[in-house]
């Protein structure tokens, strides 16, 4: 396969300090584009661009945007945008940052990683393989690999790992040679109003796959179905550790260095993966091994002053909260403390009472208000994070669960708070992981 060249072309990344932007721009940049981008803030993925030779520009505005560069946008990019607005005006070409991975993903073999939970995870650790067994993978993934230090690149090796979002729909424009399915649950409710249209969604995502891997229990036709105990491909003798675990498979003995029974599957999925790229099992359970996890998936944060631990988890629907925090439970802390910013003003109105059921898993609970996102509050009145606070305190049996908006509040409290043995976990898709920052000392244990 000849290697591509987009050379010639001037893309601006409108919001290009997110993980998926920020990959894009890379991947686009090593191809020989010339490229651009603004943000509303700075990130470690600014950081990152900077350090690639892109200079993201602070703020929306039309100056920003080059002549004669088409504009690349993601689903968050509101529609007054003054940057896509003028762009517009111009005839300029915009498409959707799905469009142009899916560019990418015609020019290797490709697969394509789905699902409503563990698909960061899931990619991240199928692209970790292929690159420590020397295939010299591309990949774009939703979270950094703490290993490699970035979440995009373009290797020289056939295959592609991408993560594909069915949030907005967008992940049906990907040409997916293998297309795995981690999960299948209703959580984006402004897209699919029944799961029955989620799961119609995730049909047609596998429907032109060569090969179709899925979670055993996701209800989908597959060539290759995983699960724990269960399913083609299955792990047995499962042991589950302090940040990690332990299991057999076909006969090969897989140890991981992430915790949680949820990251057993995500790391099944990904073996099955790498097989269909010629990786046999035997030579991908020790490249696993060393995998160190994703961005924001489980990460350690270092410590408070008084000796809490501090690790932050993007969790933003409650399987996730859950399995989170009962990979937590694993570290025996003498306290497990669970600080959630929920996400999106309809996700938070749709689960809130599922959301405090996970919750009460912890045994203590801060609840932060909503991050909105792309949503307003007006359109959702009654809305808010005191919605979950509150049905964590129904099921949380008299533990103690606050209610605290503003991150300075729950940073002071917490402060107070936490002590010596205490294990908090900062959840949440938002900016939550900035409160992670603050308290902690920086340095991972």
């Amino acid at each position: 396969m000849t290697e591509p060249s987009f050379a010639g072309r001037r893309l601006h990344f409108v919001g290009i300090g997110g993980a998926g932007m920020s990959g894009l721009a890379l991947v686009a940049r090593t191809l020989g584009a010339e490229v651009s981008g603004s943000d509303r803030a700075e990130s470690s993925y600014t950081d990152r661009l900077r350090a690639a030779g892109i200079e993201p520009t602070l703020g929306h505005s039309a100056v920003n945007l080059p002549d004669g560069a088409e504009l690349i946008v993601s689903t968050a990019i509101a529609e007054d945008n003054p940057e896509l607005v003028r762009g517009r005006e111009e005839g300029r070409r915009v498409l959707h940052r799905a469009d142009l991975l899916a560019e990418l993903t015609k020019l290797k073999r490709s697969i394509a990683i789905s699902g409503t939970h563990g698909k960061t995870t899931t990619a991240a650790m199928a692209a970790h393989v292929l690159l420590r067994c020397g295939r010299e993978p591309a990949y774009l993934v939703g979270g950094e690999l703490r290993a490699a230090r970035t979440n995009a690149a373009w290797g020289a090796g056939e295959w592609l790992v991408a993560e594909a979002d069915e949030s907005d729909r967008s992940f049906l424009k990907l040409h997916r040679e293998v297309a795995v399915v981690t999960s299948v649950e209703l959580d984006h409710h402004a897209t699919y109003r029944s799961p029955r249209q989620l799961h119609a969604a995730f049909a047609e995502f596998t429907a032109p796959a060569q090969t179709t891997i899925a979670w055993v229990r996701a209800g989908l036709d597959a060539a290759v179905t995983y699960g724990v105990g269960e399913g083609g491909l299955r792990a047995q003798d499962v042991e589950l550790l302090p940040l990690g675990s332990r299991f057999t498979v076909d006969g090969v003995r897989v140890r991981l260095r992430v915790p949680g029974e949820h990251n057993v599957l995500n790391a099944l999925a990904a073996l099955a993966a790498c097989r269909e790229a010629g990786v046999a099992l035997g030579e991908a359970a020790p490249a696993l091994e060393d995998f160190a996890g994703a961005a924001r998936r489980f990460e350690e944060r270092g410590a408070t002053a008084a000796g809490a631990r501090i690790f932050d988890d993007y969790a933003h629907h409650p399987t996730e909260v859950r399995a989170t925090l009962e990979a937590a439970r694993t570290l025996e802390p003498r306290r497990l403390v669970a600080c959630f910013q929920p996400h999106l003003y309809s996700r938070t109105r749709e689960l809130a009472r599922e959301f405090g059921r996970a919750l009460a898993l912890a045994d203590l609970v801060v609840v932060l208000d909503v991050y909105p996102a792309r949503e307003r509050a007006e359109d959702h009145p009654g809305v808010s994070g005191l919605t979950v606070a509150r049905t964590a305190a129904d099921a949380a049996c008299g533990r103690p669960v606050w209610w605290l908006p503003g991150m300075d509040e729950a940073e002071r409290m917490l402060r107070e708070r936490l002590r010596e043995g205490d294990v908090l976990l900062t959840m949440g898709a938002g900016d939550v992981d900035r409160l992670a920052e603050r308290l902690g000392d920086g340095a991972a244990a």
